[in-house]
């Protein structure tokens, strides 16, 4: 079981990396229902994010995940499934 938690500072950096979107991480946060798609992330980009995520932890994120329409979604999903190993 992995006991990390991806953080606004890691989802910015994977944002920029993955979907080549530059945003803060003290924006994002603060913006975090906000919907991927007004922060400049398609759903290519979120595909790309959950890859990365997916080969960094060896873990297959739910499909859920690349659905997720904000980054406070996303973030709970993803933890969720960080933290359980589903």
């Amino acid at each position: 079981m992995i006991t990390t938690t991806l953080t606004f500072d890691e989802l910015a950096a994977l944002m920029k990396q993955s979907a080549g979107v530059t945003v803060d991480a003290r924006e994002l946060e603060k913006a975090s229902d906000a919907p991927f798609a007004t922060l400049g992330v398609d759903s290519l980009g979120l595909l790309g994010i959950v890859g990365e995520l997916e080969n960094r932890y060896s873990v297959a994120l739910p499909t859920d995940a690349e659905r997720c329409k904000t980054p406070v979604e996303f973030l709970g999903l993803v933890n969720n499934a960080l933290k359980t190993g589903v």
